[in-house]
């Protein structure tokens, strides 16, 4: 039902107005005095020691302190060949049980953790992004489900702009 007013105007519509506007200024209220990142900093530590790693290797030790084992139930979509090494889309899926992170790796990379994802329980155990290749070079993705870690890799030949010049 609508009431409109003696000036024409809507009252439910002026309402759903006035929440959205609430809404957005909470929102930019978080961003304004850190509460994001307070919420964030409460739930996890950002894994800086990993991140820092030349070696795959490493790198997986840091982040998890153990290796990891190949598996077919993890897949990693990249292309055979990157024309472009600033922009290289990555995909990693899984059908694993009990996903609880995903990680990428870039072996040549000056730093070879490219990427870390957190899964919350109960989501599609599935990320995607665009990665800086510095030149040719084998990615990673590790899995860890269920406390333990698996992994697939892949070639991918960069041929022009990567971090590397």
């Amino acid at each position: 039902m609508y009431q409109v007013t003696s000036d024409g105007i809507d009252k439910t519509r002026r309402m759903i107005l006035q929440g959205a506007a609430v809404i957005a200024l909470a929102s930019i209220a978080g961003i304004r005095f850190g509460l994001t990142e307070a919420f964030a900093a409460a739930n996890d530590k950002y894994p800086e020691d990993a991140f820092k790693q030349k070696s795959s290797d490493d790198a997986i030790k840091s982040l998890y302190g153990k290796t990891a084992t190949a598996s077919d139930k993890v897949k990693l979509d990249a292309p055979e060949i990157a024309e472009n090494g600033a922009v290289v889309p990555i995909t990693v899926s899984s059908s694993l049980p009990d996903v609880t992170s995903i990680s990428i790796m870039v072996t040549e990379n000056p730093f070879s953790l490219a990427a870390s994802y957190k899964i919350p329980a109960g989501t599609v155990p599935s990320v995607a992004s665009r990665l800086k290749m510095a030149k040719t070079s084998n990615v990673i993705a590790v899995v860890e489900a269920g406390g333990k870690l698996y992994s697939a890799s892949k070639e991918v030949k960069v041929t022009v702009g990567g971090c590397g010049g």
